[in-house]
C-alpha cells in the first residue's frame, strides 16, 4: 500500500500546489468568480464534466449498477441529458449576459425584484451540494487509511476549502482539470476493463446475473423519470452549473465545449454501471451496495493502479466540492450580503437623508449587479470579499458535514427544492415574454411550499413531492403573470440587449477596469 499512499499524497500536495498559482492569476472580481470568462474549448469541456461527475456519480454510480444492473446508469445519464440540453438550448445566451449569479439574471429579467428570494433558495442548494461532496471524504479516506470520520472530512474539507479561496475559480479550473485527467484514466481506463475481466466478461456477466440486470428499464420507468426530473432540470438551473458557463471565452465555447462535456458523462454514466454489475459477479454478497467501488478497488487492482483509481474518486469529489463552494459563496455574498447591506443603507439614508449622500453611493455600489466599481483598488477588495465569503462557508460546510448523517435525503432535499422553486421562473423568463416579477416570485414560494410540504408529509424520497411541485409552480407562474401587469419594456429592451450581447455596462458587471477591458482577452 505504500505506492498507493504515495499517490494520494502527491496528488493532494499538488491540488494546494495549483491553489497557490491560481491565487497570482485571480486578481480581479472576474477573475476570482469566472476565471476572467476566457476558459477556451479544452478547459471548459474537462472542468464541466469534472464539477457534474463527483463522488455521487462514480461512487454512488457503481453502487446502482451493483444494484440494478446496466439500468443503473439512468442516474449519471440524466445528468449527460441535462447538460447537453442547457450546452445545445441555453448555454450561448447565458453566456452572454455576462452575470455571475442565477439570481442576477432573474434581477435583469423581471426588473430587479426576483434576486433576494432566489439567492436564498440558491444558496441552499449549494450548501447542502458542498455538504454531501464533503462527507464523501470520509468513505474515500476510511478504505485508503483507516481514518476516523470526522478527521476524514476535515482533512479532505480543509485541502479543498484552502485552494478555493487562495485562487477562486483559477484554482478550481486547474484542478478540475486534473482531476478530470486523473478521473478518466483511473475509471474508464483501467477500472472498467479490468473489472470486466476480472468477472470472466460481459458472457460470464450475463450469464451469472438474472436477465433484469441488463433491462434498459430495470430500474423502474417511476425512477428514470424522477431522475429526470431532478438531475436533468437540476443542470439547467444551478449555479454551480451556470458558473462554469460564465467561464467560457464566447458563445461557441459554451455550446460545443458543454456538448462534449455531456457526451463524457453519457460514457462515464455506462462505465460506472458496467463496474457495478461486474462488482456483483464478484462480490455477490456485500453488506450495501455503495460499498461496491472501494471493495472492487481495494481486491481486484494491482498496487499502484489501485492508488491512482483512489485518486479519480478523490478528485471526483474534489471537483464537485469546491464548484459548489465558491457557487455558495458567491450566492451568499453577491445575491444576499449585497442586498442586506443595500437594505441597511436605505435604512440609514431615510432616517438621516443629509448624512445618507455619500455613504449610500459607496453602498450602492457594492449591490448594484450592473455597477461593480472599477479600478485596481476596488478590484481587491472584491477579491478579498469574495475569499472572505469561500473561507466561511467552507467552515459552515465542514461542520455541518461533521454533524449530517443521511446523505440521500440532504441531496434530494436540495434538489427538490431547487427544481421545484426555481426551475418554471428561470425557463420561464428565458422563454416566455409574458412572464412577470410577480408571477416569479408567486412560482418560487407555490413551488417551494408545496415540495417542501409534502416532502414533511410523504418523506424526502418521496417521488410526488417534485411532480407536485413543479405544477403548483408552473399555474402559479402563469396565472399572476397573465393575472398582472405586462415586465416594463424598458426592462424587456435592456434584457434581449443583454441576451445579444450587447451590454453598455459591461466592464462594470465584470468588475474589471476600462483597461483591463480593452486589453486583449488571454487565451486558454
Amino acid at each position: 500500500m505504500a505506492v498507493d499512499y504515495a499517490v494520494i499524497v502527491l496528488y493532494l500536495a499538488g491540488m494546494l500546489a495549483m491553489g497557490w498559482w491560481g491565487m497570482r492569476r485571480a486578481k480581479s472580481k472576474s477573475d476570482f468568480l469566472v476565471a476572467g470568462r476566457r476558459l477556451g474549448p479544452a478547459m471548459y469541456s474537462g472542468t464541466m464534466a469534472a464539477i457534474v461527475l463527483g463522488g455521487a456519480s462514480t461512487i454512488g454510480g457503481v453502487g446502482l449498477g451493483y444494484q440494478y444492473g446496466l439500468s443503473g446508469a439512468w442516474m449519471v445519464f440524466t445528468i449527460g441529458l441535462g447538460l447537453l440540453a442547457l450546452s445545445l438550448f441555453f448555454s450561448a445566451r447565458i453566456a452572454r449576459l455576462k452575470v455571475y449569479t442565477v439570481s442576477e439574471m432573474l434581477d435583469l429579467r423581471y426588473g430587479g425584484s426576483a434576486g433576494l428570494i432566489s439567492g436564498v433558495v440558491m444558496w441552499a442548494y449549494t450548501l447542502m451540494l458542498a455538504v454531501t461532496s464533503t462527507i464523501a471524504y470520509a468513505t474515500i479516506f476510511d478504505v485508503l487509511f483507516g481514518m476516523d470520520r470526522t478527521f476524514s472530512i476535515i482533512l479532505g474539507g480543509v485541502i479543498v476549502v484552502a485552494y478555493s479561496t487562495l485562487g477562486g475559480m483559477w484554482s478550481i479550473t486547474l484542478t478540475d482539470m486534473v482531476q478530470f485527467v486523473v478521473k478518466t484514466i483511473g475509471v474508464l481506463l483501467l477500472l472498467l476493463p479490468i473489472a470486466v475481466i476480472k468477472a470472466g466478461g460481459f458472457a460470464e456477466m450475463k450469464a451469472q446475473l438474472p436477465d433484469d440486470y441488463f433491462a434498459p428499464l430495470g430500474i423502474g420507468g417511476q425512477t428514470v423519470f424522477t431522475y429526470v426530473l431532478i438531475y436533468s432540470f437540476g443542470m439547467l438551473i444551478g449555479q454551480d452549473i451556470w458558473q462554469r458557463v460564465f467561464t467560457a471565452r464566447g458563445d461557441k465555447v459554451a455550446r460545443l465545449g458543454g456538448t462534449a462535456a455531456g457526451t463524457y458523462c453519457l460514457v462515464y454514466a455506462l462505465a460506472g454501471a458496467v463496474i457495478g454489475t461486474a462488482a456483483k459477479v464478484l462480490y455477490p454478497h456485500l453488506g450495501s451496495s455503495d460499498d461496491a467501488f472501494a471493495t472492487i478497488v481495494k481486491d481486484s487492482l494491482p498496487m499502484g493502479v489501485r492508488g491512482l483509481v483512489l485518486a479519480a474518486a478523490l478528485s471526483a469529489v474534489m471537483s464537485t466540492s469546491s464548484g459548489a463552494l465558491i457557487a455558495c459563496a458567491t450566492v451568499a455574498n453577491n445575491d444576499i450580503w449585497s442586498r442586506v447591506k443595500a437594505f441597511a443603507a436605505a435604512r440609514r439614508r431615510a432616517a438621516d437623508p443629509g448624512a445618507g449622500v455619500s455613504a449610500g453611493a459607496d453602498a450602492g455600489a457594492d449591490v448594484d449587479s450592473g455597477a461593480h466599481g472599477a479600478g485596481e483598488e476596488r478590484g481587491h477588495d472584491e477579491v478579498r470579499g469574495n475569499r472572505i465569503f469561500i473561507l466561511l462557508m467552507g467552515v459552515a460546510v465542514i461542520v455541518i458535514a461533521i454533524a449530517l448523517s443521511n446523505v440521500v435525503e440532504a441531496l434530494t432535499l436540495a434538489y427538490n427544492v431547487l427544481v421545484g422553486g426555481l426551475l418554471v421562473p428561470i425557463l420561464g423568463g428565458l422563454l416566455w415574454k409574458r412572464g412577470t416579477a410577480a408571477g416569479a416570485l408567486a412560482s418560487v414560494a407555490v413551488g417551494g411550499v408545496t415540495v417542501i410540504g409534502l416532502m414533511i408529509a410523504l418523506g424526502v424520497l418521496a417521488n410526488e413531492p417534485i411532480y407536485y411541485g413543479l405544477i403548483a409552480s408552473l399555474v402559479a407562474y402563469v396565472v399572476v403573470s397573465l393575472a398582472t401587469k405586462p415586465t416594463d419594456p424598458v426592462v424587456l429592451t435592456a434584457w434581449r440587449a443583454r441576451l445579444a450581447g450587447d451590454s453598455p455596462g459591461h466592464a462594470a458587471s465584470d468588475g474589471t477596469t476600462a483597461e483591463a477591458a480593452a486589453a486583449p482577452a488571454e487565451r486558454v
